[in-house]
């Protein structure tokens, strides 16, 4: 799927830096954010620290980084992924960085008080295109404990989904704020592992009769282009060629 240059869009990028360079990257997460303030274009933004391995982990891994940006159009995205310091210094100094654009084509919930997809039409929903989810939630502090205990059984069933392309844990803050974001090859199978796995089902359950969360998002996006590599690889390929 191709869109007009004055087209909104949203990206995510993932950036992983050689042990040398780990002080580098966790001052991106400090340093970065005044020049995102006065990127012309730039609608919303967050800066995230990742977790280790492939989900949830209240560990941090100090040698990514991520950042997630919703723009006023593709052209001024194109712009910044060209010429501004922020991806000048990910493209100098990363082992690997992978980028993808993508469109919103269903949300409920907001970030930071906000919708940052608002204005957005959704997208039309891809045929037999792969899928990428965005869970984001702001975890109460007098629900952390159960959190924690809840996300090994959901982590293993997410790992063992074999539609499952690849995710990643990251948040604006240890354990308070987290989110995670995943590539799917279907999204039946998504349906399958929120609504059909025993262990995810019940935290669905939990988390609204608990009241485990002060805000959250659910989103679903149609992936547009994707670049570099991540974990070696473009995870998704040929599949958005």
């Amino acid at each position: 799927m191709n869109i007009a240059d004055h087209e909104p869009v949203v990206a995510f990028t993932l950036a992983r830096y050689p042990r040398r360079e780990r002080v580098r990257a966790l001052a991106h997460l400090g340093l970065d954010r005044w020049p995102l303030a006065h990127v012309p274009g730039l609608r919303f933004w967050r800066l995230l620290g990742v977790g280790q391995g492939r989900v949830f982990d209240p560990h941090a891994d100090l040698h990514r980084y991520a950042l997630f940006t919703v723009w006023r159009s593709l052209e001024d995205l194109r712009r910044f992924e060209n010429t501004s310091a922020v991806m000048g210094r990910i493209y100098q100094r990363a082992e690997e960085a992978w980028t993808v654009h993508m469109l919103p084509v269903s949300w409920h919930g907001t970030w930071g008080g906000n919708d940052p997809f608002q204005g957005f039409v959704a997208a039309p929903p891809p045929q037999a295109d792969p899928w990428i989810i965005l869970t984001r939630a702001t975890i109460r502090s007098t629900r952390v404990r159960a959190f924690l205990r809840a996300v090994p059984a959901v982590a293993e069933q997410l790992l063992q989904q074999p539609a499952l392309l690849q995710s990643v844990g990251v948040g604006e803050a240890p354990l308070f704020y987290q989110a995670t974001l995943s590539l799917w090859s279907t999204l039946p199978s998504v349906k399958r592992f929120a609504y059909s796995q025993n262990a995810h089902a019940d935290v669905i359950k939990r988390t609204r009769k608990e009241q485990w969360y002060r805000e959250e998002m659910f989103a679903r996006f149609r992936p547009l282009a994707s670049f570099g590599t991540w974990d070696g690889i473009d995870p998704l390929g040929t599949l958005t060629e």
